[in-house]
């Protein structure tokens, strides 16, 4: 499987942005998903992650109740839709795949597969 992410961009605090992964390689519905992302001069962190049917999800802290990850097996596509956005989700967000497992992991380590990134960038 390959990933493509895309929808990052600039927008004030408050404000939303809605990530999409598209992925190729019919593979794609049995793979847990996840999003990271990382900041400068930092380490790259679990933001959320899904399973492959959609109906189990796993959120940072930082991000639960703002953020939400869905997929649509169909079209081979994750989304991580975040609101009320602030400076401190500033990063570039990867998603990633993780194969041979039916767990959503925190760590970046389990997942196999890493897309290109997308930047976030939240002004105050």
């Amino acid at each position: 499987v390959q990933l493509q992410a895309s929808g990052g961009g600039l927008v004030q605090a408050g404000g939303s942005l809605r990530l999409s992964c598209a992925a190729s390689g019919r593979s794609f519905v049995s793979n847990v998903m996840g999003w990271f992302r990382q900041a400068p001069g930092k380490e790259r962190e679990f933001v959320a992650g899904i399973n492959y049917s959609g109906g189990s999800t796993n959120y940072a802290d930082s991000v639960k109740g703002r953020f939400t990850c869905s997929r649509d097996n169909a079209k081979n596509t994750v989304y991580l839709e975040m609101n009320s956005l602030t400076p401190g989700d500033t990063a570039v967000y990867y998603c990633a795949a993780r194969r041979r497992s039916f767990a959503i992991a925190t760590t970046p380590g389990m997942y196999d597969v890493w897309g290109q990134g997308t930047q976030v960038t939240v002004s105050s």
